[in-house]
């Protein structure tokens, strides 16, 4: 394993559905989007990416483990910071130093001291099980920001879209999956990020009829060409 913090032998990592895929079929299908992800504007930056980053708290001699990399950018600014930052995806493409689902993370327990997912949790078969790892091998924190759940016709245009979407969540949710795993929620964010509509098709290869009906199930969520997009970032800490 390239990088920081003890490791132990892989509990059947290559089984599942987490980070970005699901089995070889999914992670090929994020290889293959591995550079869109890597290029993406609405990945790259925006306020929720900051608070992610600074709720990790990166400095020099600060490990972070980054869940579901994708196309890098939390770990890039973390880097950035100081922070000395693992890489974790399921999906060879992306590059990432450990490739592993987040239910089953080849990481001894308290292995880093904080753990981050950003905008990945909801392509995730099971997040409570994804969201136990994140505490497990954290000593101190665990940072997650992902898209909240709107309505049952948004969730369909999202699994029409990218059939490797399996759920969003509510805040509510969250704080449930945070308390079964062990993790008092020390903070919490909302944000209403936005995306240019035809990109965010694009990027996954939604075209014709199904961007169609995409648009259609949406409604009015999309204005002008935008997206919006409801966000929650939460901060966990251990539990004494």
């Amino acid at each position: 394993m390239t990088g920081v913090g003890s490791t132990e032998p892989a509990r059947n990592a290559g089984a599942g559905l987490a980070g970005t895929g699901a089995g070889n079929a999914g992670d090929e299908l994020w290889s293959g989007r591995a550079d869109a992800y890597r290029e993406s504007a609405t990945h790259a930056s925006g306020d929720d990416l900051d608070l992610v980053v600074a709720w990790c708290e990166p400095a020099p001699g600060v490990t972070v483990l980054d869940v579901a990399t994708g196309g890098g950018h939390v770990a890039r600014r973390l880097r950035e910071a100081g922070a000395t930052v693992v890489t974790l995806d399921p999906a060879p493409g992306m590059r990432a130093d450990t490739t592993a689902p987040a239910e089953d993370m080849p990481f001894a327990d308290g292995s880093f001291d904080a753990v981050v997912c950003r905008i990945a949790a909801h392509h995730f078969a099971d997040v409570l099980a994804a969201v136990k790892e994140m505490a497990r091998v954290a000593r101190h924190r665990v940072v997650v920001c992902d898209n909240t759940f709107v309505s049952e016709s948004s969730e369909e245009a999202d699994r029409l879209r990218d059939p490797s979407h399996v759920r969003n969540y509510s805040a509510l949710e969250w704080h449930s999956f945070f308390e079964l795993a062990g993790l008092e929620v020390a903070d919490e964010r909302d944000f209403r990020r936005e995306t240019d509509f035809e990109p965010w098709l694009e990027r996954v290869g939604c075209a014709g009829e199904d961007a169609a009906r995409v648009r259609a199930l949406l409604g009015d969520r999309v204005v002008d060409g935008r997206l919006a997009l409801p966000t929650v970032v939460l901060k966990g800490v251990k539990s004494s």
